[in-house]
């Protein structure tokens, strides 16, 4: 990690602090070591976090098209990504634990460890399905970030992420609506045959992201 425990550091909580400088992966780091390069066991396990989120999100980018200002401001504001598609809520949980904001309060690696050991050993811990309970205001939002509220159909949003040809699988399988389309999930998409990894990804990418904003504004959509 981005920690180093000090030689001669005599305190039980050692942290380093970055004198060169240099750029930050902000999406990455916790907030106290953006505002003053101060790296502990603490700021690793936020990071550690967010590596889980992108784990489960198949590879998603944190905060999406978020500008890296907007991310400090929003996680000021207590903003926490959201549960991935299928996430388990457990897991989640966890994330939610390295991200919390006073940095003696989240989990040390030891205790992740534990946490992590003892959902693999109780398969059945993982099978309730987290569900998101919160979302940037929209202040915070990127700009860049597709205003699913513009679709007016399924058609509409199938052709913004230049997925057209999967339109007849959509509405036969019954997806005839955004409020439906937000609700799929991999093995809706399988079912209906969209069985390229890539395809796969860029669709749910987009799901996740209509449902940030649905849930920011749950009727401007149909």
């Amino acid at each position: 990690g981005l920690s180093r425990a000090l030689q001669d550091e005599s305190s039980a909580d050692p942290t380093y602090t970055s004198s060169l400088g240099g750029k930050i992966p902000i999406r990455w780091t916790a907030p106290e070591a953006i505002a003053f390069r101060q790296f502990s066991w603490a700021s690793d396990a936020w990071s550690f976090g967010i590596v889980m989120w992108e784990v489960t999100s198949f590879g998603q980018r944190p905060y999406w098209d978020m500008s890296n200002q907007d991310v400090i401001n929003a996680i000021e504001q207590d903003y926490r990504l959201p549960p991935p598609m299928d996430c388990p809520a457990a897991l989640h949980q966890l994330m939610l634990d390295c991200w919390q904001k006073d940095r003696n309060t989240r989990p040390r690696f030891t205790e992740i460890v534990n946490t992590l050991d003892k959902m693999i050993r109780n398969p059945a811990s993982l099978k309730t399905v987290a569900t998101i309970t919160a979302v940037p205001s929209q202040p915070l939002l990127d700009r860049s970030i597709p205003d699913f509220t513009a679709f007016t159909s399924v058609d509409d949003w199938l052709s913004a992420v230049k997925m057209s040809q999967y339109r007849d699988s959509f509405l036969t399988a019954g997806f005839t609506s955004l409020q439906l389309v937000a609700q799929m999930t991999s093995e809706d998409l399988l079912r209906i045959g969209v069985t390229l990894a890539g395809h796969q990804k860029k669709i749910l990418n987009s799901v996740q992201s209509m449902r940030v904003q649905m849930s920011q504004s749950p009727t401007s959509m149909a």
